[in-house]
Order: C-alpha cells, then structure tokens, then sequence
C-alpha cells in the first residue's frame, strides 16, 4: 500500500473514531442530564431567560387546590394575584387542612394523599416522603424558587447585642436558661417555638440548629407566628424563631444579631437599626446581601413540591414554579420580602 493511502486509511480510521467516541459522549451527556437533573435543573434551565408571566410555557387551564408552609403566605398573597391577571384560566386555590395546623409537612402529607396538585414547602423532602412517594407509584419533585432566612425575636428592651447559633441551640435544649449566662440581666428566658409537627420552619430548626436534639421542657409552643410575636413582645425573657421576613418588619419585637462566633454577629436587617418608635412609618429591611452570601449563619430554601405522574396537576405544580422563576416572578418574591434565588 502506497504512504498516501496509508495516510488516507489513518485521516479515515481517526474520523470515525471521533464520531462514536462523540456519539457515546452525547448519549452519556442525555442520560446524566435526565438521570441527575431531573426537574429542577430543567425548571431553572427552562425559564432563566423569560422575563414575564406571559411568555412562560405549558401553564395548563383549571382549578388547582395547593397547600403547605405558612412561610409562603407574604409570597402567596405577593405572586398569586398577579398570575391569576395574567393566566385567568390557570386558577389557584390555597387549601388548609381539615385536621391540624397548615405547615409544609402537612401540606406534603396532602399532596401524597391527592388532596393537592402541588405543595409549597419551607424545607426539602426527607427519606420517608420519598419513600411514601414510591409506595404509592410515583416520584416527588422539590423545586427551589427563592431563598429565605430564620431570624430571632426577642423584647424591644432586652440588652443583649445578639448571640451564636450555638447559643440558640443550648437555650431552646435547655443548657442556657437566663439571659445573665449571655451578657443580659438576671431575667428567666422563655423560649417560644410551634410545634415541630405543624411546620417546615421548625422541622428544619430541629435539624439544623438542634441538630436533632429535643425540646428542653421550658419551651412554650404557641400555635401560629403571630401568637408566639405577641407572647415575646408582651414578655421580657421571651426569645422565638421565625422567617426573617415575618420577624424584621415587626414593629413590636427586636431582631437579634446571630453568628457563628460573637465576633462575628450578623444582623438579619440592614443597618443602622431603625428604632422600634418609628415603626410603622419606618420599618427595618431584611439584610438580602447577607442571606444571598451566606454570611448570615441561617438560611434554607423555599421549594415547589410537585408530583411527577405525567397528570395535569404535575403540569400545574411545574407551570407555578416556572412562574416563579422568570424574572418577573424573583422580581415579586424579592417583594414580598424573600431573596431571590438567582
């Protein structure tokens, strides 16, 4: 054989190579983006350049019942009017539990038992609703849409300029039980908390701050955040944990400055302080730069639950949070007192 077949043979065998090594490396690409993605990444792939409601895709026509954490309601009452001007037939309907306290465990445990076509949760799936999920026949979907932060509420007058997450775990086990163990005056600490059954704020308090540990037995539980503001603000020792967006704008309660270490305290408002006196004409604001930097030790974040059975309410649960995702939907989240997630 001539060198310039010999060479033609070669260029030819070297192509062909390419071509199936490409091949194989496009198929692998498909399968690992449909095998590990999954819906999510597809949802903020699909939607990062939408600007408006309006141009969002496969939003379906109906009556959709939707449930779960009380976190969501600024953001509920924020999105929700704005979407149903824009997609009159796409029709939301908040739905509360006929037993027990609405929360994102409950409005999960709806959603697994068809009484939902999505859930709203403050807090991602755990193993057992997974599992659920897969006894019944089909899969579960968290979608992140926004990012949101716990902030500690003490009384106006309390004298202590903030404390650690350590701290905050050791007060609501029980190991601190006056406010003289943290810098403050002798003064009892009461700590407030709902229950960790009625909601995804507390599961995840439970988690990430008690680090599973239990409840001491001096903790109150208080049904709902409103309640538990209004025991703190009318107690002296009374310290509670919410959404920063239900706590900062308070005219009635103090935010406390949290860190990892005292040296380094993160206040979950913008500074200076804006005193309590000139609330409401003047309300303090979240401290978005810190929650989206992770300098503020506590943050988690907001999920779209959506069941994946090829129905229409999965259509629904994924339209929504495509809504929630263009840039006019983080635009209103940001609104409603929340960080957007992008």
């Amino acid at each position: 054989m001539s060198q310039r077949n010999e060479t033609t043979v070669l260029v030819l065998a070297f192509l062909i190579a390419l071509g199936i090594i490409g091949g194989v490396f496009w198929w692998l690409t498909e399968r690992l983006n449909v095998d590990l993605g999954g819906v999510a990444n597809n949802q903020l792939q699909s939607v990062s350049h939408v600007a408006t409601f309006a141009r969002v895709q496969n939003v379906p026509s109906g009556l959709f019942s939707y449930g779960g954490s009380t976190t969501w309601a600024p953001i509920r009452s924020e999105v929700d009017p704005v979407i149903q001007s824009v997609w009159p037939e796409f029709r939301l309907r908040y739905t509360n539990p006929t037993t027990g306290a609405p929360g994102s465990a409950t409005g999960i445990r709806m959603l697994l038992n068809n009484q939902l076509a999505f859930a709203q949760s403050s807090r991602p799936l755990n193993d057992r609703e997974y599992q659920q999920a897969q006894t019944r026949g089909f899969t579960l979907q968290e979608i992140p849409v926004a990012v949101d932060a716990i902030a500690i509420a003490v009384h106006p007058t309390l004298d202590v300029t903030g404390i650690t997450v350590a701290q905050l775990k050791e007060i609501y086990t029980g190991r601190i039980a006056n406010w003289n163990q943290l810098g403050g005056p002798n003064l009892t600490i009461t700590p407030y908390s709902r229950r960790i059954e009625e909601g995804g704020t507390v599961e995840f308090f439970a988690e990430n701050v008690l680090e599973n540990e239990a409840f001491a037995t001096n903790v109150q539980f208080i049904p709902t955040t409103t309640q538990a503001l209004r025991e703190v603000a009318n107690n002296l020792g009374g310290i509670y944990y919410a959404s920063a967006s239900e706590v900062v704008p308070q005219c009635t309660v103090k935010p406390l400055p949290l860190g990892q270490t005292l040296n380094n305290l993160t206040p979950p408002y913008q500074v200076p302080f804006v005193r309590l006196s000139r609330c409401p004409q003047e309300r303090n604001q979240l401290n978005t730069a810190a929650f989206q930097s992770d300098e503020y030790p506590i943050t988690r974040r907001l999920f779209v639950i959506v069941k994946q059975n090829e129905q229409i309410a999965a259509q629904a649960g994924e339209a929504y949070a495509n809504l929630l995702l263009t840039d006019q939907g983080q635009e209103l989240i940001r609104q409603a007192g929340f960080v957007s997630i992008r």
